[in-house]
Order: C-alpha cells, then sequence, then structure tokens
C-alpha cells in the first residue's frame, strides 16, 4: 500500500510512531509537497493519505475521510502567511503570489481577499519559497513559512488567524482520505495505518519532549519552538472542526473556486 506523507513539520506527529517506533509491513511511504500529494491522489497513485481539503472537491467520489485525524488550527499558527510589501486592503490591482505547494491555503486566501477585503489581485504561481523582485505579496506555508524570508517584507499575515477572525471558523488545511478501491485491496493496511497515527498523537500528549526532539532532527533549518507549535495545531477532527470544513467548502465553491461539495463521506 502506498501511504503519503506531507513532508512538514506539521504531520510529523502522525508518522512519529511509524517512523521511530515500528515501521508498517506492505506500507510504502511518500513525502511530498501537499499539493504533490494531491496530484498523486488525483492520479490514483496513492493508497492514502493527508491532502489538502480543497482537493477532496477533486477526489470526492473516489475516496472515504479518516473521521479521526485532520491537520487544523484555531486561530493563529504561523504556518500560512501571507507575506506582503503593502497591507493587505491596499492589494487590489497587485502581483500576488500562489504558493505551488498547496491548495487549501490559495483558496483560503482568495475567499478572504475577494469576499472579506474586496480586493483583485492579480495571482501568479511561485515556488514554495518565493523571491518578491516581481511580486507584491506571497503566500507561504509550512516550513518555508516558518523560515524567514531572504528579503524582508513589511506586512506578515496569519490567515488562520485572519480566518477565525472574519468568518468565525478555524480552518482545516488537510484531511486524510482513503481510496475506495484501495480500502477494498488493503483492509488491514489501511487499519494498521490508522491505529498508528492513534498511537502517534498519544505520544504526543504523554511524550512530547520525545516526539518534538526527532521532529527538530529531522527538519534542523527550522528554529521555532516546535513544542509550543504543536500546542496550536490541532490533530484530532472534532465535531467543530467538521462543521468548519462545510463552511470552507460552502465559501469556497459560492466564488466558484471550488466543485460543490454536496457530501463528506467518511470511513466507519
Amino acid at each position: 500500500m502506498k501511504l503519503g506523507y506531507i513532508d512538514y513539520l506539521n504531520c510529523f506527529p502522525f508518522y512519529y510512531h511509524m517512523f521511530e517506533k515500528q515501521p508498517l509491513d506492505g506500507v510504502e511511504i511518500l513525502p511530498a509537497y501537499p499539493g504533490e500529494l494531491n496530484q498523486m491522489m488525483r492520479n490514483g497513485d496513492l493508497d492514502l493519505s493527508p491532502i489538502s481539503s480543497a482537493a477532496f472537491a477533486d477526489v470526492q467520489s473516489d475516496v472515504l475521510v479518516l473521521p479521526y485525524f485532520c491537520l487544523s488550527s484555531i486561530g493563529y499558527v504561523r504556518s500560512v502567511v501571507l507575506n506582503s510589501k503593502l497591507p493587505i486592503e491596499n492589494l487590489n490591482g497587485k502581483k500576488v503570489g500562489l504558493t505551488s505547494a498547496s491548495q487549501t491555503s490559495v483558496v483560503l486566501l482568495k475567499v478572504l481577499l475577494e469576499k472579506y477585503y474586496q480586493v483583485s489581485p492579480e495571482y501568479v504561481t511561485v515556488s514554495p519559497s518565493p523571491e518578491y523582485q516581481d511580486i507584491d505579496a506571497a503566500l507561504v506555508i509550512g516550513n518555508e513559512a516558518m523560515i524567514e524570508p531572504a528579503e524582508p517584507v513589511a506586512y506578515t499575515y496569519d490567515l488562520g488567524d485572519l480566518w477565525i477572525r472574519k468568518t468565525g471558523h478555524p480552518v482545516v488545511f488537510a484531511v486524510f482520505v482513503v481510496r475506495k478501491e484501495s480500502l477494498e485491496k488493503y483492509p488491514e493496511d489501511v487499519k494498521d495505518v490508522i491505529a498508528s497515527y492513534s498511537i502517534s498523537l498519544q505520544e504526543l500528549r504523554t511524550n512530547e519532549a520525545g516526539v518534538v526532539e526527532k521532529a527538530a532532527l529531522k527538519y534542523p533549518a527550522i528554529h521555532y519552538d516546535i513544542g509550543h507549535y504543536y500546542e496550536l495545531l490541532k490533530f484530532d477532527f472534532t465535531p467543530a472542526l467538521k462543521d468548519a470544513l462545510r463552511f470552507y467548502f460552502d465559501e469556497a465553491a459560492s466564488l466558484g473556486l471550488l466543485e460543490p461539495v454536496v457530501n463528506i463521506d467518511y470511513y466507519e
């Protein structure tokens, strides 16, 4: 079975046990940016994976969502930011770089700018670590957002914080999905991955220092309080976060940014 892994600090807690304690026989882990995992899931090249929440709209008929896990934040989280030379309300007609690494955050930013700030920038695609010579602002996510940009910018906006201020809802950045056909082919492997995720999150609760130590070794370029960062993130997919995901889908579809999501089918 092929299992995707978002190669970012925020996803590491789910994989701690299988990385550091007990690898899963028969499970091949494929690390990549969220955007790459999204495409692999669309192509049928992954059996189970975290994907950008926005990407679920593209594969909704082919997958089930694991109802236990997500990558979310309630307010400020520091790993999804808009770096800007100008105040956000002054970006109308300006060039805004959109990271190629993810999809949820791109849609999130567009909803915020167009619906809540009433600005319509010119969007251009940029690398996960953008340069700012030819753009006025850039969306940066994950590890790259936690590293100071080579070129200083005047304004940094945390999108999780902006979203909850404007909408009252937290952001679910990623969900975990399993292909329906893979569930039929690898039912025991799917159960093993779910069990490993659960053990890993329990380790984070009971042995935070150990998980943080291994995370720091895996991502040495990040000079940040990783323990505090993990406290800001939400990994358990609560009913409130499921409602927040539903709101996000509806907002995005209302602006034509995503295909409508009628039902979110969960794995049982």
